[in-house]
């Protein structure tokens, strides 16, 4: 049977919330993840936390009012996954409209690798700029920060990720970074760009820059923020929902920028019914296919795009390379596999896999995989050239993967070449030879500071509806809430009849299961193989939309005999 423990929640939270107008079940699942009141839910901008708070964001702001004013020349330096991406484009068009001369280069992953590096500060040097902006990158930029230095141009680095013992020497906005007091240290890099441009649009204001206006509507970008913001998969605290959903408003009052439009259009999907489901599972992947395949320059442009033709070119070029990462992928898991049944996974506490030809840009996608089928901490190399490997990794709760991998460099200098990240995912680079050498000393690691009952994969439900509330009225209600990591998408659980099943797509299940008192269609993906007459499931109350008709249909995430 399945290892199921129900969410506790507390009742008089849950009747408060009810009271307060919300839906029962809604008041029950927002109870059991820490909402108390109405105020706790509250997403009007007005709630958004003040960017005073974050260190350094008024003096970034001063700093680029000055850079405006004496017309410099500004280039941003982005990262090529979603995150980095739309931060990107977020400080270009909100610096553009503030008046900035400003342009960006993003690093090709493949030749340059993360980050701003010595090499990417020569590049960008090319193009003459006053102020390098970093986004998503910069608070381990030690040497790049101090090559541009050397060549005599300022940087300002934007980013959101866990600092080393040591910061560079340059003015840095981190919620993260030493004595910062910002109260939401889950920011994505994008939403630390968003602060910096209202902290800048305040102090233009300051200093008479609109005349008698405000200014840009910076709620314009919000629509980035927020794709950005779930695609990163940082924990959703309610500043981040704030952000998020006012980003999924604009999306279904049709004001999302051409890109996003035309990333929903590609994908098939109507941006009117936008969910924070659609920004994690089908328009990140598109945009993040750029970075993992070619080039997030094709990703950027496509978000920057004013013209909706460009806009969906673009887009259905960033739908054809996710199609490829999808092969890809499926390849490398098969061999994935295939390496996997020689090893007695379930004696380890951690997974470690090389293969010579897979590709750089998807063992992260593998690791997430792997991670979640054998419920182990596990890292996947490529073979990054020159005698290096690039690897991925993704954890389990009871390890922060970045802090472990801190421990593993401390006690074996020298064995990691460079690494970075954060609790439940890293980047590291090694050299080819010493990959055994890693995974024994991960392995080692994994064992001293995980406690051993992390290993065996806990499903946290949200208990078991009653037959009223399996409805397309709660399932709407939940498609259109925000939910993500760390304020998990309601699951549920119980037991069912398998009334019919059969096979399509060639790989997945359609169902019809039956529960007392209720019987509901049902898909249960990337499963071929019949089920038995009766299971156990948890599962996901879903909209299903077809031919304009919309009906109630569970997708089934886990399953077992009763």
């Amino acid at each position: 049977m399945l290892n199921i423990v129900t969410r506790p929640w507390a009742a008089a939270d849950a009747e408060r919330l009810r009271a307060a107008g919300h839906p029962a079940l809604l008041a029950r699942l927002y109870a059991s993840r820490g909402i108390a009141t109405k105020e706790a839910l509250k997403t009007s901008l007005a709630e958004m936390l003040p960017y005073d708070a974050m260190l350094n964001c008024v003096a970034a702001a001063a700093r680029l009012a000055d850079a405006i004013r004496r017309r410099e020349r500004l280039l941003i330096v982005a990262d090529y996954d979603a995150d980095g991406a739309t931060a990107c484009a977020v400080g270009q068009r909100g610096l553009a409209a503030m008046g900035a001369v400003v342009d960006h280069i993003v690093p090709n992953r493949f030749e340059y690798g993360y980050g701003l590096s010595p090499e990417i500060v020569r590049l960008a040097a090319e193009r003459k700029p006053d102020l390098i902006i970093t986004v998503d990158n910069g608070i381990a930029a030690h040497a790049g920060i101090e090559e541009a230095r050397r060549l005599g141009i300022e940087v300002l680095v934007t980013d959101h990720h866990l600092p080393a013992d040591s910061l560079p020497e340059a003015l840095i906005v981190n919620p993260n970074q030493p004595g910062c007091g910002f109260p939401s240290k889950s920011l994505a890099g994008v939403g630390v760009m968003f602060y910096v441009l209202v902290a800048l649009r305040a102090e233009l204001r300051r200093r008479g820059a609109f005349g008698t206006g405000n200014g840009p509507n910076l709620a314009e970008l919000l629509d980035l923020v927020a794709l950005g913001t779930v695609a990163d998969v940082v924990r959703l605290d309610a500043n981040n929902r704030l952000l998020v959903e006012q980003g999924l408003k604009r999306m279904r009052a049709n004001k999302a920028c051409p890109g996003i439009q035309a990333l929903f259009k590609a994908a098939g999907r109507d941006s009117a019914k936008a969910s924070a489901q659609d920004l994690g599972f089908v328009v990140g992947p598109r945009l993040n296919a750029a970075g993992r395949l070619a080039d997030m320059g094709l990703g950027i442009a496509c978000l920057l795009a004013d013209d909706p033709a460009a806009a969906q070119a673009g887009a259905r070029e960033l739908d054809r390379l996710n199609r490829e990462r999808r092969e890809i992928e499926a390849d490398m898991q098969d061999q994935a596999l295939a390496q996997l049944e020689t090893i007695a996974v379930e004696d380890g506490y951690s997974l470690t896999l090389f293969d010579p030809a897979w590709h750089q840009g998807v063992v992260g996608l593998l690791a997430s995989r792997l991670k979640e089928r054998h419920h182990r901490p596990a890292v996947v190399f490529a073979d990054g050239g020159d005698g290096l490997l690039k690897g991925s990794g993704r954890a389990i709760p009871g390890l922060h993967l970045r802090d472990a991998l801190d421990l593993v460099d401390k006690r074996h200098p020298g064995l990691i070449v460079r690494f970075g990240g954060h609790a439940a995912a890293a980047g590291l680079t090694l050299a080819a030879e010493r990959l055994a050498e890693f995974a024994a000393a991960f392995e080692t690691t994994c064992r001293e500071v995980m406690d051993p009952a992390a290993l065996r994969q806990v499903i946290e439900t949200d208990g078991e509806l009653a037959p009223g509330e399996f409805s397309l009225d709660s399932a709407s209600a939940l498609r259109d809430a925000v939910w993500g990591q760390g304020f998990p998408a309601p699951l549920f659980h119980g037991d069912f009849q398998v009334q019919s099943q059969r096979l399509v797509g060639a790989k997945h299940l359609k169902l019809r299961l039956r529960h007392p008192g209720f019987e509901a269609d049902a898909m249960l993906f990337n499963q071929d193989a019949p089920l038995p007459e009766r299971i156990q499931a948890a599962y996901r109350l879903d909209v299903n939309e077809w031919n304009g008709t919309r009906s109630l249909q569970l997708t089934v995430e886990r399953w077992d005999t009763p």
